[in-house]
């Protein structure tokens, strides 16, 4: 997801979204096959990549991957949003598309509503897929699908604006340090550091690489390592070093700020690394640094390609070939350096890096991170996510201290979590 926010808020569809009636009625949904065979003919596909018409590289791959499998593939692109719903519904219906490409948070709510076939059902080898990352698509010890790429957070940071302030990046590398370098620079005149504090989930996944550094952990938010990170982000506001435009930054407006050239850092994710190289900006990238040392968990964006459950069992051979095309390690090098995306195996990351050198520090970053739903939190996540984006609004406004701020969180937490 969400390191994705800026790439889904931004994109402009050139497909129609096709009405929800029509898309259902269009769903493959044959008889049982009498004879266990995989039936052949048209296998439906949906993603939440609008964006790309028919002409596209993803879609003439989806489509590619069908015809090595000995089928037709029907491939739909919907909003995030109208994705989850219309797959809800579908599943509902039991009429849902054969292959499901989702935003990674999304899997636990539909595998909590019995939409999603595990990967036991449908043979699907994970052996290869970096554990962090498959993280994300597990519930109670089951995986739904697998990951196709994924994003995450760092801090982008203007070469320029820190020599000037006598600050050596390769020296951040604790939250002391990083405040340090935040003082020297304001102390020049130029801005500390911008980050995304509105008060929806892009907010929680901006400040969950600080959350996780302090050690917390999201079944309780008012420890004592929680108020430490919202301190932290507090703390900078307060004394000037991040703009009071954090509490209503998303990561394209944090973004662009960053752009301006005024200042030192930004946390922002792989997505944006294009736009930096196109901006004249000297510029580097450092993982989000823990409290007390080393790289802090930063959460992952992306998206897993699943597998829902048909009436005909018999598809899932076939439903299976397409999904272990489109996520070999070719085309998963083609696929997510085409959205900007980490490979979740070691060796698709090998060649990427080879492509393009500027992906290594997003490798080692995409190393570090942690799903949001991971823990086994599942459906439980976004009820504390919310919880979370509270309390920091609260504490950034001014309107509750750290403490106060995320003490009421816990309780509202808990209690959406029964």
């Amino acid at each position: 997801m969400i390191s994705s926010f800026r790439r889904k808020r931004s994109l402009v569809a050139l497909l129609g979204l096709v009405a929800a009636s029509a898309a259902l009625t269009g769903c493959a949904s044959s008889s049982p096959s009498s004879n266990g065979a995989a039936p052949k003919g048209t296998y439906t596909f949906w993603d939440p990549y609008p964006q790309f018409d028919g002409s596209s590289p993803w879609t003439k791959l989806v489509e590619k991957c069908g015809t090595e499998a000995g089928v037709t593939v029907k491939r739909t692109g919907y909003d995030t949003s109208d994705l989850t719903s219309k797959a809800l519904l579908a599943g509902q219906q039991s009429n849902s598309p054969d292959l499901l490409l989702v935003d990674n948070p999304v899997v636990s709510t539909l595998a909590d509503a019995g939409i999603l076939t595990d990967t036991s059902e449908t043979k699907t080898s994970t052996t290869d897929i970096e554990k962090n990352i498959l993280a994300a698509g597990q519930i109670d010890g089951k995986t739904y699908g697998v990951p196709i790429g994924a994003n995450t957070l760092a801090l982008y940071y203007n070469k320029k604006i820190l020599t000037a302030a006598g600050v050596d990046a390769t020296k951040i590398t604790d939250w002391s340090s990083l405040t340090d370098a935040l003082s020297k620079v304001t102390a020049t005149g130029k801005k500390g550091i911008t980050f995304s504090g509105i008060g929806t989930e892009e907010g929680s996944f901006q400040f969950l690489p600080f959350y996780w550094g302090s050690g917390a952990n999201l079944t309780k938010l008012d420890s004592s390592d929680a108020v430490s990170a919202l301190s932290l982000w507090t703390d900078w506001v307060k004394k000037g070093y991040a703009p009071n435009s954090v509490i209503n930054n998303t990561q394209t407006t944090s973004w662009q700020e960053f752009l301006t050239g005024n200042f030192a850092f930004s946390e922002n994710g792989t997505w944006q690394l294009a736009g930096v190289k196109a901006s004249g900006i000297d510029y580097g990238i450092i993982s989000i640094p823990a409290k007390d040392g080393g790289a802090a968990p930063a959460p992952t964006g992306g998206e897993f390609l699943t597998i829902p459950v048909q009436k005909d069992s018999a598809r899932y051979q076939i439903s299976e070939k397409i999904q272990s095309c489109l996520t070999s390690t070719k085309n998963f090098v083609s696929t997510d350096n085409t959205l900007s995306y980490v490979a979740p195996t070691v060796a698709a990351q090998t060649e990427q890096v080879a492509q393009n050198a500027d992906l290594k520090p997003w490798v080692t970053a995409v190393s570090d991170a942690k799903g949001r739903t991971s823990d086994n939190l599942g459906t439980k996540y976004p009820k504390i996510s919310e919880q979370l984006w509270k309390a920091v609004q609260n504490s950034l406004s001014g309107s509750a201290s750290p403490e106060d701020a995320l003490k009421q969180a816990q309780t509202a937490a808990a209690a959406a979590t029964k």
